[in-house]
């Protein structure tokens, strides 16, 4: 009898985003990357969209599409973010799950996940039903389908969240084995106990609801998923392989499915190259005809249940203590930081709960002004949060709103919906997971509780802040510097906080930089130049103007008058207020007038001290027409902070290297002769000759043809004075370039495209360092499937033009390890 075979790759990271901003900010503990969101794509999501097969001689012979072979879930938030910020994977998962479709008997490979990782049996029935609504409708827009499974946080589940999933129409979920209690035959009355794991994983159960209604449930096989995700089962394909081929019982009443469960990071970050591994098992067994490859849904359709099963409630994967993980000092933990204890847990979760419970209240109330049903609204809220447009607002007001509503009005609708966005956000389970309060994950949700209140205070009589600080103060800190909860609260979540001001603020600085720029998109905020002045040079000088900024979320908006001062390349200083508080001092001009009028003056008076009596003066008129706080670099938001520095940092480099070169150009010959006469040469030469040397390759690098020969005699130079070219230097040397090279590939592969990145790569070589293929390799992938084949059928048939293309594209492939004729006969 045939088993079936299914690997389930559950993909997920918590939510990132500065909750102010909506986009994620630097994140230095994923160097060098920007964001761990970028470093799990480039490690994990994106090598398993586009997995390599290699040969003994570590060419590619073919590259796989894992996705279209396993069963998965994307977490909502995860995807949203892979739609925006990596397209290429995103399409080729939304391909597979398509392809899978046509493969498994109308069964698509992709399951639904609960919106944002909240351990659900430790939600309201409010929370676990937007959740689910939120998930399914996720799904729904990625997926262009209705979801025939729900993948529940952390495995979390208790009856309630399985009954709402069965009302959402959910056909079947995924659990451990250790979460299942006792089964029998459907049909019989016995019960037998199967608790401690003993379940037989090989068989799908159902379990009856109070409700009414009731769930499938597949419990995938424990030992293989630990040894995959802990042990060594993804040195090789093999080894998975045989793993799961091991399981295969040739009598059976039932083809037993053979399944496993993990979490998809596993396949590349966890384990590096395991995105080949797995490659490489489901090719192994897709050839063995003992088995056949299938998703749950496939399976189910043509293997009902033909047992009953009870779980333990309040049960989940990652705590052998049920779901004491989120909300006790219940003993689970990483492992890493002995002597460390999770005591801070309850008393997080405890504020939180009181916090959303005022929360709930102060929404209810407020909502049932403008909504005929409050929580229908927001369960319908998500379509606006995936799409901010007009045409989606008006389209949502439609279903929800109980009368017209005012701009003001909406301004409220908004916040409110926000609020209780942030609300279920700060629940997002990673919060609990680790070993300590002051990590990422727990001052996230805390920056999402942060805006909560924020948003709430704009209803509330009570400043919610001050009880949930003093609540959260309970929660102390493994690490003593850090103090308790409140402390984090004060030292990370509050300088994260972003007003419609320190958006000015930050156009106001930026304008030295981005003058020519009438709009600008800065995260959830759209910023308008009304008008604006600069004097000075580049070293000095002020800009003063006025600047209209708007939330794409909220619909907050301001327009503000600025004035700001560079005295240096890196001293910036802002003031920045309101339009409608500066005070004109025209008679007779209406009020619009007046204010445009003073507003004149003060930059007229900006101008003339500027130009008359220099930078003091203008610090003077800052301080008399406007208020504190002043601003400066430091206020500005981290990723622009970034690339202002780097601009400034470049200016004065320019200069400094400039001076080594010439230094460089005049002792070169003097110090060969040194050398050549077994002198020692001088270590300040040697940082002469390294910088100078780098300079020039970095020019030759940047030129539109690049001479290969000449760069080849430099290389040789820095090597004849002992310089090493470091990985660091080299990567930002070389990425920029290849990317433009293979941007430049895949909108034209023409003859002479393909000729320039072919003497790239046989640059790029010369180099002793290494630099990742990986991009540009999947481009080549997508042209050889699109124009290979015909191309060599032009060039049989004595055409001269496809031959010379053809020989050049056979060159690059050798150029980027891939073996062609492998590939393309994968491909035909």
């Amino acid at each position: 009898m045939t088993s079936y075979v299914c690997i389930h790759c559950h993909l997920y990271q918590p939510p990132r985003e500065n909750p102010w901003l909506e986009r994620i900010e630097i994140q230095d503990s994923a160097y060098p990357y920007h964001d761990w969101n970028v470093r799990i794509n480039a490690e994990c999501y994106g090598p398993n969209a586009s997995s390599r097969m290699l040969d003994s001689k570590g060419r590619i012979t073919r590259i796989v599409n894992n996705y279209e072979n396993i069963s998965f879930n994307f977490g909502p938030t995860l995807i949203d973010w892979l739609q925006r910020h990596a397209p290429s994977v995103y399409e080729k998962i939304i391909d597979a799950d398509r392809l899978s479709i046509e493969k498994r008997s109308g069964h698509g490979n992709a399951i639904a996940q609960a919106y944002n990782h909240m351990i659900l049996p430790l939600a309201n029935r409010r929370d676990k039903v937007t959740q689910v609504t939120w998930g399914i409708r996720s799904f729904e827009k990625h997926f262009n389908r209705q979801p025939e499974g729900m993948w529940l946080p952390e495995t979390a589940v208790d009856i309630e969240t399985l009954e709402i999933l069965a009302d959402q129409g959910i056909k079947f979920t995924i659990l451990a084995p250790g979460q299942a209690n006792r089964k029998r035959p459907l049909g019989k009355r016995r019960w037998h106990n199967v608790a401690g794991g003993a379940i037989d994983t090989r068989l799908p159960y159902v379990m009856e609801l109070p409700c009414g209604g009731s769930m499938v449930i597949f419990f995938y096989n424990g030992q293989i998923a630990h040894d995959v995700a802990f042990g060594d089962l993804l040195v090789s394909g093999e080894n998975l392989a045989k793993r799961i081929l091991a399981h295969v019982q040739e009598k059976s009443n039932t083809p037993p499915l053979i399944h496993i469960a993990t979490d998809g990071e596993t396949f590349g970050h966890h384990h590096r190259f395991g995105d080949m591994a797995l490659a490489y098992a489901n090719v192994l067994l897709e050839q063995n005809d003992q088995v056949k490859m299938t998703n749950y849904g496939e399976y189910l359709a043509l293997h009902p249940p033909g047992h009953e099963v009870e779980i333990h409630n309040n049960s989940s994967w990652s705590c052998i203590h049920g779901i004491e993980r989120w909300r006790s000092n219940c003993g689970c933990s990483s492992g890493y930081n002995s002597g460390w204890n999770q005591s801070w847990r309850a008393p997080l979760r405890e504020s939180l709960d009181r916090l959303r419970f005022k929360l709930i209240r102060l929404y209810a109330r407020e909502a049932a002004a403008f909504f005929s049903d409050p929580w229908k609204a927001r369960n319908l809220y998500l379509d606006v949060i995936m799409d901010r447009s007009e045409e989606s607002k008006k389209a949502f007001l439609e279903k929800t709103a109980a009368k017209t509503l005012s701009r003001e009005e909406l301004k409220k609708v908004w916040r409110l919906l926000e609020m209780q966005r942030n609300a279920m956000l700060m629940f997002t389970s990673c919060g609990w997971f680790f070993d300590e309060i002051s990590g990422i994950e727990p001052v996230q949700i805390l920056c999402y509780a942060a805006r909560a209140i924020e948003l709430a205070n704009y209803f509330s009589r009570k400043n919610l802040e001050e009880s949930f600080l003093e609540q959260l103060s309970g929660a102390v800190s493994n690490i003593e510097t850090m103090g308790n909860g409140a402390d984090i609260y004060r030292k990370f979540v509050l300088p994260s906080k972003v007003s419609l001001r320190k958006v000015a603020a930050h156009a106001a600085i930026s304008s030295f930089f981005t003058e020519d720029q009438e709009h600008l998109q800065v995260g959830c905020f759209h910023i308008i130049r009304q008008d604006s002045v600069r004097l000075g040079d580049v070293e000095s000088g002020i800009a003063a103007g006025r600047i209209y900024v708007s939330s794409l979320v909220t619909e907050s908006s301001k327009t503000f008058v600025y004035a700001a001062l560079q005295q240096n390349l890196h001293d910036f200083q802002c003031a920045v207020r309101p339009l409608s508080e500066i005070v004109g001092a025209t008679e007779g001009s209406s009020r619009a007038e007046s204010k445009e009028t003073a507003w004149e003056e003060i930059a007229g008076e900006l101008a003339d001290s500027f130009q008359k009596d220099g930078r003091a003066a203008v610090r003077a008129v800052f301080e008399k027409h406007f208020d504190a706080p002043f601003y400066s670099i430091s206020d500005l938001f981290r990723d622009e902070q970034q690339q202002l520095l780097k601009i400034i940092i470049q200016e004065g480099l320019e200069s400094i290297e400039k001076t080594f070169e010439q230094a460089y150009n005049k002792t070169s010959f003097l110090m060969g002769l040194v050398e050549s006469l077994g002198h020692r040469l001088p270590a300040t030469f040697k940082a002469t000759a390294e910088i100078a040397l780098k300079r020039e390759i970095v020019k030759r690098l940047d030129n539109p043809k690049i001479d290969a020969d000449q760069l080849e005699i430099l290389i040789k130079e820095t090597k004849g004075w002992d310089i090493e070219l470091d990985q660091e230097w080299f990567e930002n040397v070389m990425v920029s370039r290849l990317a433009r090279e293979t941007e430049a590939l895949q909108n034209n592969p023409s003859r002479t495209v393909l000729q320039r990145l072919n003497v790239f790569l046989t640059v790029l070589f010369l180099f002793p360092a290494k630099i990742n293929l990986w991009e540009t390799q999947n481009v080549y992938y997508e042209i050889m499937a699109d124009k290979f084949h015909a191309a060599r059928e032009k060039a049989d048939a004595k055409d001269e033009t496809a031959r010379l293309w053809l020989d050049e594209f056979l060159r690059l492939g050798s150029n980027l390890q891939i073996s062609v004729e492998e590939l393309s006969r994968d491909l035909s």
